[in-house]
């Protein structure tokens, strides 16, 4: 098949997702296309499979704001003509699944016929796509799609109770390259962080408002009086001044390091004891995922599609958003014992198998090849 992808090319989930999904189909013989404003950060390796298509955008005096979706559907219908592809793939459905719209009415003019999969992937729905400036467009958009996914349940039940959909939206979940993240520690990264053989809690994240990095600090300094820790924050946002004023106010500046935007999170994850995530919401919550894959217990809130990747008092502990107290006793609980850190490590690591890409992947060959002409 001759897939394009359009996505966004940051550290997001969605744009996470798209391209290791891009990456896998390619490894599998399909050819793939990925059409977006600038290479994905995920891409970042040749494969004779892979075509990459950046979005140009053309400015002009006359417009206050560059005219991405314009200039998006253009590209995708010079991609599709030229490169003869066989369906489109969207991910976040804004602009992307309206500027896929507008492509596919273009190309239907012309002759051609090209299917759409549109993949909804959180605040695209649940934050963006609700605000009245988008909704219009946005439940158009998803209609006219000729399918419809979501990452998890609670992302599917989100989008029926805020839009009106006339369609079904099949769940396939988020996934994780397990074999990826089996790596072994560096023990001499590790003695760099923790020279004492303290135990390494982790956070990563876009540190927007909705991910509370504050309780991550919160929880860390109730942990750091009982077990000896330091804490990792990976990522950049515009939450992240806030969390270092925090960190100093509470005495714990010293046991924690802020490492930025980070590629290769496998690395960082081998040496990490547990992760924590105190988001208001995950549509899924594919950073507690990776961290499950790299053999890491996760304490998270039990918000959005958290509970459906995460088995509370095995994988690690859900808690109610807010709940500091709760989450720093688990923490704790974890922490405090090899043999039971053990066992939780264990277990993050199977349950993760169960959303390995390659028992993922087969679910989207098989919806593409629902809409491949005989």
């Amino acid at each position: 098949m001759k897939i394009g992808i359009v996505c966004y090319p940051t550290f997001g989930g969605s744009g996470v997702l798209a391209t290791e999904l891009g990456k896998a189909l390619a490894d599998k013989g399909h050819q793939i296309h990925f059409i977006t404003y600038q290479q994905p950060v995920r891409l970042n390796e040749f494969n004779a499979n892979i075509f990459y298509h950046e979005v140009r955008v053309t400015t002009y005096p006359l417009f206050d704001y560059p005219p991405y979706e314009t200039a998006l559907s253009s590209t995708l219908v010079d991609v599709v003509t030229n490169y003869q592809l066989d369906i489109l793939h969207v991910h976040y459905a804004i602009p992307h699944a309206s500027a896929a719209y507008m492509a596919r009415k273009i190309l239907e003019a012309q002759g051609k016929r090209i299917p759409v999969i549109t993949t909804l992937h959180g605040t695209d729905i649940t934050l963006v796509g609700r605000d009245k400036t988008f909704a219009p467009v946005v439940a158009f958009s998803i209609n006219e799609s000729d399918a419809i996914t979501a990452v998890s349940r609670n992302l599917r039940d989100e989008t029926y109770k805020i839009f009106d959909i006339k369609k079904e939206i099949r769940v396939i979940y988020n996934f994780v390259d397990t074999h990826r993240f089996r790596k072994k520690p560096i023990d001499a990264f590790r003695k760099v962080i923790a020279p004492n053989g303290e135990r390494i809690l982790m956070h990563a994240s876009n540190f927007r408002k909705i991910k509370r990095v504050q309780d991550i600090v919160r929880i860390f300094a109730e942990v750091n009086k009982t077990i000896p820790s330091k804490l990792l924050f990976v990522g950049d946002g515009p939450e992240r001044p806030g969390a270092e004023d925090l960190c100093r106010e509470l005495g714990v500046y010293e046991d924690m390091r802020f490492v930025g935007k980070q590629e290769q999170m496998e690395e960082i994850l081998a040496i990490a004891d547990l992760f924590l995530l105190t988001s208001e919401y995950e549509s899924f919550g594919l950073a507690a995922l990776e961290a499950m894959a790299a053999g890491v217990p996760v304490i998270s809130t039990d918000a959005g599609g958290l509970p459906e990747i995460a088995i509370n008092g095995k994988t690690g502990f859900l808690s109610k958003v807010g709940d500091i107290a709760d989450m720093s006793r688990h923490a704790i609980e974890i922490l405090k014992d090899d043999e039971v850190l053990k066992s939780f490590k264990a277990n993050a690591l199977a349950h993760a198998k169960t959303f390995d890409i390659h028992h993922i992947v087969p679910q989207y060959e098989a919806l593409y090849n629902r809409f491949l002409v005989p």
